[in-house]
């Protein structure tokens, strides 16, 4: 039993150490929705698309949250967007 115990400790810090070491996929993006032009950083690991389907992808993806505040405020800026 206590074979088992350790065989399965073992695999779970494998496990562990090979999501650790993974780097993350997900980022973000600037959405634009249609009717009033207001903008909004989507999170791309979310797995559904926004409701309603009024809106535009406007900008390219970003790796962390604050680089998508830093698009977000450059498109404001410009008028691209409405607060």
């Amino acid at each position: 039993m206590h074979r088992i115990s350790v065989l399965c400790a073992a695999a779970g810090l494998a496990v562990a150490a090979f999501v650790a070491a993974s780097p993350a996929k997900a980022g973000y993006h600037l959405i634009r929705w249609q009717d009033n032009g207001f903008c909004q950083i989507w999170d791309e690991s979310i797995p559904t698309t926004p409701w309603p389907s009024d809106y535009a992808r406007i900008s390219a993806s970003v790796p962390t949250f604050v680089d998508a505040l830093a698009v977000k405020d450059h498109a404001l800026r410009n008028g691209h967007c409405t607060w």
